[in-house]
């Protein structure tokens, strides 16, 4: 109850006017602020408090099922048991580490030692390189070289690519100068990634460096580079699941409306990030963003033309008129010419469409449509009625609403629904920019991998949108994880979790007994060799420096 000095300004007692209106104290009405509340007052106010902690507990699960990528780790490929390695040897080993998605997706630096790199980069223009990059969004994005492996056979594509990346800063850019910065690397035998090469030659143009200069700043972003390399047996599947699954507990439960089109509403928040991590083949708000090719983003008329063809349109939409004629039980409608028109519909494809489903219908010239019920009763004819009304008349399958929407440069198409695969096949699409939200889709008409990137994107962009930050290495690995085995599966006990090998890891997870249970009826033996189980029983768990196993001679000491 709340205290009477802090609520004695607002004390309203409407009583008297909800006995008047025959109003009961249940419906959300608290009768006053002075006295406690009744029953039925209680169980109304304290219903978002319950909601808000099954909310929390939502959180709390969704972490857990994300929990699953603790498996992966960075492991070597190749254990020596004598301890006796030469240098040579010793080079090979690390050179034979196995990474998960190659040196934990792509670059094989650890997250928490990137600034080192970054520090050596900035070291010999202050602040001015790292105000510059936060001022362009190319920088923040792949470069389309980022498979390119530089060597004196192909530094052509390299330069091109750089020239083309870097065109934009007006640096008036000449292939020389790539050069100069690419002879420098491959005397010092370097292997940067191409990120860095573009940072370096920035830096080498904006502040004029001499052959020295630039000498010594390779080598010290190289050093800067080696310590940032991720180590042996890095839980970076532990440090993922953390990444991802501790902003969750953060994430709103809305549903928002779509980024600059308020007609449109989409789920957001941790609804989305359930949905994603469940791999939710039915999702709640299914959308599409549709582009055109250069012939057709900036033809207002091909655009809405094709809006009008994929949208979901009903007799409802092109009404003029609609009756329910309860004398001659009959329900007339009367359809509107110019919404037709403004449509692009066709009206004798219209009336084809209403003859085909009902059998019982006359059609006058004058845009007048007569329907008759099978049984002449009131139940019939309404039923009749909600029936017209909502006769889908033209449109795709899976599509809504539609909205149009003026971009920079082009027109965009938003859709309510989905189906990527009836849009791909209309004229002037854009297949390498229109998409969907759904990512069982994109795995059915693109492939898995297609569905990997959707999960990265959806799942960044999910995140992002509530204002988390998330490593982009985390969210991969996730992504990974899911489209590992060719199809798109769930973190939870239908997925992922409940597929673990060890009865202990599943048991953990959640339904404890019955997992132990059918384990013992079928005489399962559990390896321990990951980390929940290992954990269980108390022993050293295959990461960090319990993922090796070091033999020592004794003759040796």
């Amino acid at each position: 109850m709340a205290d009477k000095n802090e609520t004695s300004q607002a004390i309203v007692n409407v009583e008297e006017l909800f006995k008047k209106n025959k109003i009961d104290f249940s419906d959300s009405y608290v009768k006053n602020f002075q006295q406690d509340y009744d029953n039925n007052e209680l169980s109304y106010e304290e219903l978002d408090d319950l909601i808000d902690s099954i909310k929390t507990v939502e959180k709390a699960f969704k972490k857990n099922k994300v929990k699953s990528s603790e498996i992966y780790l960075i492991r070597l490929s190749q254990l020596y048991s004598d301890g006796e390695l030469d240098d040579d040897e010793l080079n090979s080993l690390i050179s034979r580490i196995l990474l998960v998605e190659e040196i934990f997706e792509n670059n094989g630096m650890d997250i928490s030692k990137t600034d080192i790199i970054e520090s050596a980069i900035t070291f010999t223009k202050e602040k001015l390189l790292y105000n510059e990059l936060n001022t362009l969004v190319l920088l923040e994005k792949e470069l389309a070289i980022n498979d390119i492996e530089y060597s004196k056979d192909n530094n052509i594509y390299l330069i091109k690519a750089l020239e083309e990346e870097l065109s934009v800063e007006q640096y008036n850019l000449l292939p020389e100068t790539i050069s100069k910065v690419l002879d420098v690397i491959e005397k010092n035998q370097i292997n940067f990634p191409p990120s860095y090469i573009k940072d370096l030659v920035r830096v080498y143009i904006k502040r004029d460096l001499s052959y020295d200069e630039l000498n010594e700043l390779v080598l010290k972003v190289n050093e800067a580079y080696g310590r940032a390399y991720i180590e042996a047996g890095e839980a970076v599947g532990t440090v993922a699941a953390q990444s991802v699954g501790e902003p969750g507990t953060q994430m709103t439960m809305r549903t928002f409306h779509y980024a600059g089109v308020a007609e449109l509403n989409v789920t957001l928040g941790l609804p989305r990030l359930i949905e994603i991590v469940d791999a939710r083949k039915k999702i709640s708000t299914p959308t599409m963003d549709i582009f055109f090719e250069d012939e057709y983003k900036n033809d207002e008329e091909f655009v809405r033309k094709l809006a009008n063809k994929i949208g979901k349109s009903t007799i409802n939409d092109i009404l003029l008129d609609f009756n329910l004629d309860y004398g001659s039980m009959q329900v007339v409608a009367t359809l509107d010419p110019n919404k037709i028109q403004s449509r692009r519909l066709d009206y004798d494809n219209i009336i084809a469409h209403v003859e085909k489903i009902f059998k019982k219908v006359e059609i006058e010239d004058d845009y007048k449509l007569t329907f008759k019920p099978k049984n002449a009763t009131i139940r019939e004819i309404r039923l009749l009625a909600d029936k017209v009304r909502d006769l889908q008349i033209s449109g795709t399958k899976g599509i809504g609403k539609v909205i149009i929407r003026k971009g920079d440069d082009e027109w965009i198409i938003h859709t309510e629904g989905s189906n990527l695969k009836a849009i791909f096949n209309e004229e002037g699409i854009d297949k390498a920019r229109s998409s969907t939200n759904d990512i069982h889709e994109i795995e059915t008409v693109l492939g898995i991998e297609a569905a990997r990137n959707a999960i990265v994107h959806e799942l960044n962009r999910t995140l992002s949108d509530q204002g988390l930050t998330v490593d982009i290495r985390h969210i991969m690995l996730v992504a990974d994880m899911m489209t590992s085995e060719g199809v798109v599966k769930s973190i939870g006990r239908h997925g992922i979790s409940g597929e673990k090998s060890s009865v202990l890891a599943r048991a953990a997870f959640e339904e404890t007994g019955k997992h132990l249970l059918h384990a013992s009826i079928r005489g399962e033996m559990d390896d321990l060799t990951g980390i929940i189980e290992n954990i269980i029983i108390g022993q050293p768990i295959p990461l960090g420096t319990g993922s090796v196993s070091v033999t020592m001679k004794p003759d040796v000491y």
